[in-house]
C-alpha cells in the first residue's frame, strides 16, 4: 500500500497567458494548480525534475508546501505531457482528507504468465485492462493491483469478478463487464497459404520460358 508521503516544494505564481507559460517551460519549470477543499485554487510552478521524481517515488500522497508554507496532502488529478518528447507540461493536484476515500486510477500488474497452462501450451497472453478504478484512503491507494494469471487455461479470459481487492480498496469497475486478461492460440498459416505461394513461384517460373518462345518466334518473323 501507499503508506509514505513525499515531500514537494514549489513556488506561487500569478495565472499567466500562454507566452509567460512558454517562457516557464523553457526555464526548466513546469506549471500547476492546486485545486479542492474549502480553499481557493493555488496556481505554482515547481522543477520538472524535482515533480518527476515526486511522483515516480513511492506513495499517491504528496506533501505540498507552497513557498515554505505548512504542508497539505495532496495527489496527482492531472498531468499533462508533451506528445512527442512525453515531458511534463501541466499538472492538477487535489487537496485531500487523509481520513476521507477518494477515487483514483491504478495500474493492474500481471504476474504468473510463464506457469499459464494456456502459455505453455503456446497461447498468446493479452493483457487487456491495464488500469482500474478505485476508490480507497489517500494513503491506502497502492502502486498498482497485482493480477495472477497462472492458472488461466487455453481461450480462456479473466475477469474482474474473479479477482479479491487488496485490503481498504474497492473496485469501481463494472465486474462482469471488465476483462483482464485473455489466451487466444497462435495463429498458423494455413495450407491454402502454402497453395499461394507454391501458385505464385509456378508463375514465377514459367514466365521466363514465354517470354523465350515470344523472343524466338519475332526472331523468326525479323528473318
Amino acid at each position: 500500500m501507499a503508506d509514505q508521503t513525499t515531500k514537494l516544494d514549489v513556488h506561487a505564481r500569478e495565472a499567466a497567458h500562454s507566452r509567460e507559460t512558454r517562457r516557464l517551460r523553457r526555464s526548466g519549470q513546469v506549471p500547476g494548480v492546486l485545486y479542492g477543499g474549502s480553499e481557493e485554487p493555488v496556481s505554482f510552478a515547481v522543477a520538472e525534475r524535482t515533480l518527476r521524481h515526486a511522483l515516480a517515488a513511492k506513495g499517491a500522497v504528496l506533501e505540498l508546501s507552497v513557498d515554505g508554507s505548512s504542508s497539505t496532502p495532496a495527489v496527482l488529478k492531472d498531468a499533462q505531457r508533451h506528445p512527442v518528447r512525453g515531458d511534463l507540461m501541466h499538472v492538477d493536484l487535489l487537496r485531500v482528507d487523509l481520513n476521507v476515500a477518494i477515487q483514483a486510477t491504478v495500474a493492474v500488474h500481471l504476474v504468473g504468465e510463464d506457469k499459464a497452462p494456456g502459455v505453455v501450451e503456446g497461447g498468446i497472453l493479452e493483457h487487456v485492462s491495464r488500469e482500474l478504478t478505485i476508490e480507497a484512503l489517500p494513503n491506502e491507494i497502492p502502486e498498482f493491483i497485482e493480477v495472477d494469471v497462472s492458472k488461466m487455461e487455453m481461450n480462456g479470459t479473466l475477469q474482474l469478478s474473479e479477482i479479491t481487492a487488496p485490503a481498504g480498496v474497492t473496485l469501481l469497475d463494472d465486474p462482469d463487464a471488465t476483462v483482464l486478461a485473455s489466451i487466444t492460440p497462435p495463429s498458423v498459416s494455413t495450407e491454402a497459404d502454402d497453395g499461394v505461394e507454391t501458385e505464385t513461384e509456378v508463375v514465377g517460373q514459367a514466365a521466363p520460358a514465354a517470354a523465350e518462345g515470344a523472343d524466338d518466334s519475332a526472331s523468326e518473323g525479323g528473318e
